[in-house]
């Protein structure tokens, strides 16, 4: 089960509203989300998780390039709404670079062998799946400024990790009424 919020603040505060992610399929959808929940500008912060197996934050001030932190990266992997947090960039790929010879289909049948019955295609997701990092990925320093820093971020995992870090901004009730 997915759980997802935008806590855009205010000068009175935090304002919650949860948020349908069925319509986002790029990171620039889900910023364009959080920008449009703006008041003047000010940060937004995307939470999303997954129960027990991963959460994410993403955070968007202004018209500046979003922010992203992800628990675990190898959970987030096998997630529909992780793949969107999980960019090349993040993930240190360059995504104009492809082999040449990846790019040819070498697979033997050039020369009238048979084809494998769909394990090459198992492996390329077991090598997509092993190319993502176990464990935390993306800006440890996210939430820095507005008191959760580094230390207590890396500590939190599964449970009610968005929970304790709206505790921390003085939004967990504005979180629960969108809960």
């Amino acid at each position: 089960m997915y759980f997802a919020a935008l806590l855009a603040r205010t000068e009175d505060g935090w304002e919650a509203s949860d948020t349908e992610l069925d319509d986002v399929e790029t990171l620039s959808d889900l910023t364009d989300l959080a920008r449009e929940a703006s008041v003047d500008d000010d940060t937004v912060l995307v939470f999303i998780e997954q129960e027990d197996a991963w959460f994410g934050v993403v955070r968007v001030d202004g018209e500046e390039d979003p922010r992203i932190y992800v628990s675990d990266a190898a959970a987030a992997a096998r997630s529909s709404y992780g793949e969107i947090l999980l960019t090349d960039e993040l993930l240190g790929r360059d995504p104009d670079a492809e082999d040449d010879l990846d790019a040819l289909d070498l697979d033997g049948t050039e020369e009238g062998e048979p084809e494998d019955d769909g394990a090459e295609d198992d492996d390329e997701a077991a090598d997509a799946a092993d190319s993502v990092p176990s464990g935390p990925i993306g800006d440890t320093e996210i939430l820095a400024d507005l008191g959760v820093d580094e230390k207590e971020l890396l500590a939190l995992d599964g449970g009610d990790a968005l929970g304790e870090i709206a505790d921390v901004l003085g939004a967990s009730e504005v979180l629960e009424t969108v809960r």
